[in-house]
């Protein structure tokens, strides 16, 4: 994304009727004329129609159409293949397990490969990712492998692990960063490439901030406290415009464990979920590193957003601590009109936050080595949401997490800064954040008018841990999830206060007659889908939502098929659906070419648990996590 493109969206809107509908924003409506304004803002204030605004332009006799979207939206599906729009094409880039270097081997779909040849090779469950360019011609891909399935990886599905099976694995996680050319076949791997990268579990990485060197970080492996091994379940991503990649730590917590019955996990570490069992990835039984009781540190230096410089694989990646620990899903930066940097980022699990960092120091386009300790220092804030009973909308207010402020103090358990970085989540409690239904992407509009995060569903909401119905959570026990949507007071992404709606809200109209469960106005038949995941504006304002949740295609979810992505117009609310992916996958990772004329995507999981997948090789070939290339078969840029 261009940090510094501006686009009115909204620029096309005939004055009268911006009027009309400002008037008519202020009415309560039903789901169908759902309330998706701002009251009393005005359209041009905000970033452009949302669903009331199609009820408005009907009841005017106006025609709402994008004019942004330009395929023909395609039926949800079941089969074992990614499908995309009339006029598209798809095309594989690399799979888990492909060679990334020349002197790699290919891949062995047997399972018994060695933890030697997975470090040469692209890691598994490819998500987020971000693309770096070196020329017209030429650029970096830096991906993100979330984590293993054991069943796939080994051919004893987990079953007997061993030393070498847990390197193996740890091989398989973290970051693949490689060159790609271009090619008149379209983007290739060049396993030549001089910048082609495995970052693992076990890679050198240094903590900074003010959370480095406390006493919380120190081990007897690292006393210093600032000097860590990997970086693993990287979940979603971001980048910076000086030039580095954001890879989000997710769910950290399931790699520790301990056989020392014994072992009592600290408070602070329940809550980010840490157990002694480690049953699923089997780490701590031989790798000392990840038993708790003879390092319970180690969970406290996993969680953190990770910079990496994909042009020098010399290079140390380096923790952010500024930033908080939690479950990061991912890390959307933008460069606010006043200079600063400002990180959006979601903690991924039920009933936690939405939260916000605003650097120091200032952005110098000019000089980016100047940038570079940007997010070294800088204020975090967690987001508190109102509204009116029964509305779906209303304002918002950053409350600062720091220290010895807001009720962060000693008599509440925490004695620095260091502590409440560390305990984020424990902050964000202490001072009244606001409970999310699994705050997952966020995504910056282009012309930095606003800013989304989808929140992909919550089983808990309305009935455990004090996850009350309302707000941007509006429903109890959510089963199809929502987008909330936010406009920063004045334009400014740094000031305290924000007003809020909801985007959309997905449901299945197909099977519920109507109220919430059906979704809101934009919300069809032809369109539905639920937990809406990955989120990413492209340099045209059109917002791509991927999802990762049942495609069971029964019963609540009768009707939505395999997870797939869609293709929304936040002018006009549109939402229609452009790809589906294979069996038992999730759609996730988005990533453009410069000329916005190949679309990257990432195939996660496809057959994960056992489901009859054999993508991409067909046939009775393994399923293997795969980042796909969308190219129009006119060249054109894709969706427009």
């Amino acid at each position: 994304m261009s940090y510094e493109n501006s686009y009115d969206l909204c620029s096309n809107l005939n004055k009268e009727q911006d009027s009309e509908f400002t008037r008519m924003t202020d009415k309560a409506v039903s789901r169908r004329g759902f309330l998706g304004g701002m009251g009393a803002l005005s359209v041009g204030a905000f970033i452009g129609l949302t669903p009331i605004a199609q009820s408005v332009k009907a009841a005017m006799g106006t025609t709402v159409h994008s004019q942004l979207i330009g395929f023909k939206p395609i039926p949800a599906s079941t089969a074992d293949k990614v499908v995309v729009p009339e006029g598209y094409k798809v095309t594989n880039l690399i799979s888990w397990g492909d060679p990334i270097f020349t002197n790699a081997p290919e891949f062995d779909p047997s399972g018994k490969a060695p933890a030697a040849d997975q470090a040469l090779q692209f890691g598994d469950n490819t998500d987020g990712m971000s693309l770096f360019p070196l020329s017209d011609d030429r650029a970096v891909l830096a991906v993100n492998n979330e984590y293993t399935n054991n069943d796939l990886l080994f051919a004893h599905k987990g079953e007997k692990m061993t030393a070498d099976d847990v390197k193996k694995a740890q091989n398989a996680h973290g970051v693949s960063v490689f060159e790609i050319t271009k090619t008149a076949d379209g983007w290739q791997v060049d396993r030549s490439g001089k910048l082609n990268r495995r970052i693992t579990a076990n890679t050198p990485m240094q903590l900074t901030g003010p959370a480095a060197g406390d006493a919380l970080l120190q081990t007897e492996a690292d006393p210093t406290g600032t000097e860590v091994l990997g970086t693993f379940n990287n979940c979603a991503n971001g980048e910076t415009p000086w030039g580095t990649y954001l890879t989000c730590e997710e769910n950290f917590h399931g790699y520790f464990g301990t056989a020392d019955d014994s072992y009592e996990v600290p408070a602070a570490q329940q809550r980010y979920g840490v157990k002694p069992a480690d049953k699923r990835y089997q780490w701590s039984k031989f790798d000392s590193r990840f038993d708790l009781a003879k390092n319970p540190n180690e969970p406290n230096r996993h969680g953190w957003v990770v910079e990496i410089d994909p042009m020098d694989p010399e290079s140390k990646p380096l923790k952010r601590t500024a930033l908080g620990r939690f479950k990061h899903e991912n890390a959307a930066l933008m460069i606010d009109n006043s200079g600063h940097a400002v990180v959006y980022l979601g903690d991924d699990e039920r009933g936690e936050h939405l939260y916000k960092f605003v650097s120091k120091g200032k952005y110098n386009p000019n000089n980016k080595a100047a940038n570079r300790n940007l997010l070294e220092e800088g204020t975090l804030y967690v987001a508190k949401f109102h509204a009116d009973a029964g509305e779906l909308k209303g304002k918002g207010k950053w409350i600062e997490l720091s220290f010895g402020k807001n009720g962060l103090t000693p008599e509440n358990g925490f004695n620095s800064q260091a502590e409440v970085l560390i305990h984020t989540r424990l902050a964000a409690t202490q001072v009244g954040g606001t409970t999310m239904d699994r705050p997952e992407w966020v995504a910056v509009h282009p012309n930095k008018s606003s800013a989304c995060c989808t929140l992909t569903n919550n089983k808990n909401r309305g009935n455990k841990d004090n996850q009350p119905v309302g707000g941007p959570n509006p429903r109890a026990g959510n089963k199809y999830g929502q987008i909330v949507r936010w406009t920063p007071s004045n334009g400014d992404h740094t000031a305290a206060e924000f007003d809020w709606d909801l985007y959309v809200i997905a449901g299945n109209p197909a099977v519920h007659a109507g109220g919430l469960q059906a979704g809101t106005s934009n919300i069809t038949r032809e369109n539905m889908f639920n937990s809406p995941d990955g989120l990413g504006f492209d340099q045209g304002g059109r917002l791509w939502i991927m999802t990762d949740g049942k495609y069971s295609n029964k019963d609540d979810f009768a009707g939505m098929g395999n997870n797939q992505m869609l293709c929304g117009d936040p002018q006009t609310g549109e939402i229609h659906r452009f790809l589906v992916g294979p069996i038992a996958s999730e759609v996730t990772g988005l990533t453009f070419s410069p000329d916005y004329k190949t679309m990257f995507v990432g195939i996660q999981h496809p057959g994960e648990k056992g489901k009859p997948s054999h993508f991409p090789g067909g046939g009775d070939s393994k399923p293997r996590s795969t980042v796909v290339m969308i190219t129009r078969e006119d060249g054109g840029v894709i969706g427009a």
